[in-house]
Formats: C-alpha cells, sequence, structure tokens
C-alpha cells in the first residue's frame, strides 16, 4: 500500500508542468473538453505507466543489490534531469483531432518523462511493482485531468517552472542519497 500511495504522489508532482499535461491543457481549450480526449489521455497514462513500472521491475530483478541500487539513482538522476529542462511547447496552428495522434504523441512524451522514470526507481525499488505502477498511473491521471479540466489557466495559475525545479533539486538528491548508499554497501 506505501508503494501506491508513494507512486501516487510522486507521480502527480513530478507530472505537474509537464509536457503531456501541458499538451492536455491545450488541446483542451483548442479541441473543447471532450471526453472522448480525456479518456485517451488516461488510457494511455495508464500504458505508460504499466510498461514503465513491469521494466523497472524486470530489470531490477536481473540485478545483484548494489546494482538495483545504483539502477534507481540512475533513474531518478534522469527523471531530476528531464525535470530542470524547460518545457517550450509550440502552440500547433491547426491541432489534430484524430486520437490516434493524440494518443501517439502522448505516449511518446510520457514514455521519457520525469513521472514514468519515478514510476521506474519505484517499481525497481519495492516488491510491490504492480502497486507502484498502479498509483502511478493514477496519479499520472489526475495530473491530466487538471490539465484537461484548466486547460489555459494552469499555466497563468501556478509557478509550474519552479515547481518543477525544485522537485528536480529533490529527486537529484534522493538520487544521490542512493548512489551513496550503493557504492558504500558494495565497499
Amino acid at each position: 500500500m506505501d508503494s501506491f500511495l508513494f507512486a501516487l504522489v510522486v507521480v502527480f508532482l513530478t507530472s505537474t508542468g509537464g509536457r503531456d499535461q501541458l499538451l492536455v491543457a491545450r488541446l483542451s481549450v483548442s479541441l473543447g473538453q471532450s471526453s472522448a480526449l480525456l479518456a485517451v489521455a488516461m488510457a494511455v497514462c495508464a500504458m505508460t505507466a504499466t510498461v514503465m513500472a513491469y521494466a523497472g521491475a524486470s530489470i531490477s530483478a536481473m540485478l545483484p543489490g548494489p546494482a538495483q541500487q545504483m539502477l534507481i539513482a540512475m533513474a531518478l538522476a534522469i527523471a531530476a534531469v528531464e525535470l530542470f529542462w524547460p518545457v517550450k511547447l509550440k502552440q500547433p496552428s491547426e491541432p489534430t483531432r484524430s486520437l490516434g495522434a493524440i494518443a501517439l504523441v502522448l505516449g511518446v512524451r510520457q514514455v521519457g518523462d520525469a513521472a514514468r522514470f519515478a514510476i521506474f526507481a519505484l517499481a525497481a525499488a519495492t516488491v510491490l511493482a504492480p502497486m507502484a505502477g498502479l498509483g502511478g498511473a493514477l496519479g499520472g491521471a489526475g495530473a491530466l485531468y487538471l490539465g484537461w479540466s484548466l486547460g489555459e489557466s494552469l499555466q497563468r495559475g501556478l509557478p509550474l517552472r519552479m515547481i518543477r525545479i525544485v522537485l528536480g533539486c529533490v529527486a537529484m538528491t534522493v538520487a544521490l542519497v542512493v548512489a551513496a548508499q550503493a557504492r558504500m554497501s558494495a565497499i
């Protein structure tokens, strides 16, 4: 249960201001707040969370203890770098109405984002990887729902860049601590 709740909170926070959330927010303004757009966003979120949880658990199971810790540290460091990276989305002149194209773009954006690497790290660190995946899927879905419902006011209402920098600092600090612990246990 702890891995579920921790993944839910971590993924919701790291998805705040992310490329996928802002894309859904912009599409909900330009295409209207359609339930189909929200359903596609939620389905893609569940799929990418499942893939990353399975990948984290599978790769971690093949490694000895200190190497597992280094894998977790690397995933968290990648998440931190992605959080530090500025989010600059171009406003599409004519956004697509194809739900398949929207799903593909969202999926590609999500597989490499900080929230999915957090799911990967949590699944690698816990014995209950499916719970980490489920919590991550719900946390990501909550962030996408927030983007869908707030639309353009999301960017105006919150200091998204500052939130992402603070979360990046936290992720990098945790990555360094986990890497130091792995190094000490290997000696």
